[in-house]
């Protein structure tokens, strides 16, 4: 005697009704949408499942991130640090320099060369130290695990500033991903005219505060930096190599206005305001520069100690460019630059036709399932039907749920969904003709269906499963899209054919006693 549990009725009736309420925005208007947004109680499902690029239109960019130039900050950094170890430690050398992936150290006669190591070795780690024959020219140069680290380290905080800007701007469900060694793709749905995010993301937005020198030294070359000034194209102004504070200290940063004019107002941590604190102390009636992007934005003289953790940046701004400065600020500086090497932008016509085809493939793979099982397996191809319906509907509750987003590759995961979905009823209604061929009764030939046909579905269903994680842990872009509506297709397609049907037939058995099978 077929037997289903009463909580098992209950669970399956309850998924339905999800499958339901969590899909139904997905078929109402826009207006429909808004006005469950503003009057529906904040448990209730509003959301819809989110389109792609290739679906809503929208820009693509592919930025190349300049690693090369972090490695020179890093060997910059490293002739640097080396000097006054050098010096303390009474080595003699007549010349440092930078190489292309370190550093190179031309000593004097007699120098301790074990010492010398020492000393490099503890300013950096990863470092591969090669010495010249004749025990003069030492070359400290990052080893390949080190170089792969900084590629690996600028790589990830890129992705994750640009990420960080291109959220403050509103843009819905952008990717942002890495492709190769170098590169990070980001796809911006929605979005007509790209021009405002590429400067966005391409400002590396790095901020420093120096010292301005005015004592006209010429002798202290090596620790003065000539930078041009923005408010007075053409003109330089020499401040101190050393960044007294850097833009990484900065907790917030907002738009705002001073005397009428626009600027931009900034918060310290705890460590920026104390030197930001001490550096105004010592240097009162001093000008003092404040550099964005290797360009001084504001060159302010220091008329008191700021001492309350927060200042302005002004300067001759537009209201839209303290906005973007803020952003910038916020998000924080990029590790390296970036260079747009591919841009493409999808029309919104072109992103509707795509739906359209989608939406068509969906109704005729659909109609085509639904016209097969009526046929061949009469009441029972019905009762696939109506469980095949609630299966493209827990589908689209899963992805509005999620907030996945759909784009041409899932809706062919979605059609292909459609047509795999059967497979189960079918393997369970033949078996079921084979009980009834050799004796069985309706009611134990459903039963014993059900139950030898249910490893052949778990088996096949889970190789599947499989290949459609494995798709998405491998793939990228296109082929993520068409795993994740795979994979879900799959386990609902699983509960449909296992639960739901089972549940309707169940419900048919007690109603009509059936004596022959109506297949």
């Amino acid at each position: 005697m077929i037997h289903i549990a009463r909580w098992k009725i209950t669970l399956t009736l309850l998924v339905c009704l999800f499958g339901i309420l969590y899909s139904s925005p997905n078929v109402v208007g826009s207006s429909a949408q808004n006005w469950m947004r503003e009057n529906l109680p904040s448990w209730m499902p509003t959301k819809t499942v989110n389109l792609g690029l290739d679906l809503q239109g929208g820009s693509h960019l592919l930025l190349d991130v300049d690693v090369d130039s972090v490695i020179k900050e890093r060997a910059d950094s490293l002739v640097q640090s080396a000097r006054p170890e050098l010096r303390e430690e009474g080595i003699g050398y007549s010349r440092i320099a930078t190489l292309p992936h370190g550093m190179r150290l031309v000593l004097r006669e007699g120098q301790n060369l074990k010492l010398v190591r020492k000393i490099l070795s503890e300013v950096e780690d990863g470092l591969v130290i090669n010495v010249s024959d004749d025990d003069l020219t030492v070359d400290a140069l990052f080893s390949d695990v080190a170089i792969k680290a900084i590629q690996d380290q600028t790589i990830g905080q890129s992705i994750e500033i640009v990420r960080r800007r291109v959220d403050e701007t509103g843009t819905s469900e952008p990717v942002i991903q890495r492709q190769g060694e170098t590169r990070i793709i980001v796809q911006l749905p929605g979005v007509d005219d790209p021009q405002r995010i590429k400067e966005l993301i391409g400002t590396t937005a790095k901020l420093t505060f120096h010292l301005v020198d005015v004592s006209m030294d010429t002798t202290k070359s090596s620790s003065i930096r000539r930078l041009p000034m923005a408010e007075e194209p053409g003109q330089e102004i020499d401040v101190q190599r050393r960044a007294m504070i850097t833009g990484d200290m900065l907790t917030n940063a907002q738009p705002t206005f001073q005397q009428g004019q626009p600027v931009v107002s900034f918060k310290f941590n705890a460590m920026g305001a104390k030197r930001f604190c001490d550096v105004t102390k010592k240097n009162v009636n001093s000008p003092f520069a404040i550099v964005l992007d290797d360009v001084v934005i504001s060159a302010p003289n220091i008329r008191e100690p700021i001492c309350g953790g927060s200042a302005v940046i002004s300067g001759d701004f537009t209201v839209s460019e303290t906005s973007d400065l803020a952003l910038l600020l916020r998000a924080g500086a990029l590790p390296a630059p970036l260079q747009v090497v591919e841009e493409r932008t999808v029309g919104p016509s072109l992103g509707a036709d795509s739906v359209e085809a989608g939406k068509k493939a969906s109704l005729i793979g659909l109609f085509l399932v639904v016209i097969y099982m009526t046929v061949s397996y009469g009441t029972f191809g019905i009762f696939a039907n109506v469980a095949l319906f609630v299966n493209v509907t827990l589908i689209f509750a899963l992805l509005s749920g999620l907030q996945a987003t759909l784009t041409l590759p899932g809706i062919a995961g979605i059609v292909l969904t459609i047509g795999m979905a059967v497979d189960a009823n079918v393997l369970i209604f033949e078996r079921i003709r084979e009980e009834v061929a050799q004796g069985r009764t309706v009611m134990s030939a459903i039963d014993t269906g059900y139950k030898q046909a249910m490893s052949t579905i778990v088996d096949a269903n889970l190789t599947t499963l499989i290949a459609a994680i494995i798709l998405y842990s491998f793939g990228t872009g296109p082929i993520k899209g068409f795993s994740v509506t795979l994979g879900i297709g799959i386990l609902t397609s699983f509960f449909s054919a296992i639960m739901v049907t089972r549940l309707i037939i169940i419900w048919w058995l007690r109603n009509k006693k059936p004596e022959t099978l109506p297949m």
